[in-house]
């Protein structure tokens, strides 16, 4: 994807792994990938999730590749029996598993270097390094993604319908750097910090089905996007619905005004204004 492409893109995240599923671990990538875009002017599209099933993992991926998205995958890459997602990959693609060469480079130095620190002898032969290179197995076509942590890298792959999809390790200390990593380098061209504004108030008592014709008078009428959050048990304020825009800074002061000029001649109880940017 470059800068002609459509900008900015849609990004969406895919988190793999059946411990997520289960509720051994809390999945911690939605929030930060969140954080991320927002610190750059971008925002999540789209999230999924999905547990350690080769035919699941290849389908979510094949909608994937499909798309124009710039979409992140987290988990899966290793070469333990339960890592599945490079075959997926793969077999979305159509095409072959193959040992990248780089990948194989890097990997070698790993294992020299931790037989170094162990003081052994760097054997290529021995049955679990012969196994190790299989983390440097990626589809065909694969780009590197450094691994700032370890070296062993991930990969990224192009869809024929313009997507790329960035493949990093399921553990944060990992995918974290990386993911950053790959928004700086590959996706600087359509950031915009500040860019974004968010501006909400909360109406007490409201109801959603009251206030929907003055939502869609208001998307209708500006080039942004209203949300609503209701809320029943709030300690302070009750019912209520914290009703918004969100966009562009200025198209979103000039919504917002007619937003709260709305409610004023419905009657409405209005709480605190919240900004998010």
């Amino acid at each position: 994807m470059t800068a002609e492409t459509t900008c900015p893109p849609a990004f969406g995240l895919i988190v793999i792994g059946d411990e997520i599923l289960s509720g051994k671990r809390a999945d911690k990538h939605l929030p930060q990938v969140i954080e991320l875009l927002g610190a750059r002017g971008l925002a999540l599209a789209w999230v999924q999730g999905v547990g350690d099933d080769p035919a699941r993992i290849s389908a979510i991926l094949r909608q994937a590749f499909a798309s124009s998205d710039v979409v992140f995958s987290c988990g899966g890459i290793g070469a333990t029996p339960d890592d599945h997602t490079r075959q997926s990959a793969a077999a979305a693609l159509g095409v072959e598993l193959v040992l990248h060469p780089q990948a194989k480079v890097l990997i070698e130095q790993r294992m020299r270097q931790r037989a170094a620190e162990q003081g052994q002898t760097f054997d290529p032969d021995r049955p679990e390094n012969v196994h190790r290179y299989n983390m440097g197995v990626f589809p065909a076509g694969a780009r590197l993604i450094h691994n700032p942590y370890n070296q062993i890298p991930g990969f990224s792959c192009d869809g024929p319908g313009g997507a790329v999809v960035h493949f990093v390790p399921g553990f944060p200390v990992m995918a974290w750097p990386m993911i950053e990593a790959v928004l700086d380098q590959q996706y600087r061209y359509c950031q915009r910090v500040g860019a974004r504004l968010e501006r909400s108030v909360l109406v007490i008592g409201g109801q959603e089905a009251a206030l929907t014709p003055l939502m869609q008078d208001i998307e209708r009428t500006h080039p942004v996007k209203v949300f609503s959050l209701p809320c029943v048990d709030h300690p302070e304020f009750g019912s209520h619905i914290e009703l918004g825009v969100k966009g562009d800074p200025q198209a979103v002061q000039r919504a917002f005004a007619d937003l709260r000029a709305g409610l004023h001649k419905n009657g409405a109880l209005l709480g605190p204004e919240l900004v998010r940017h």
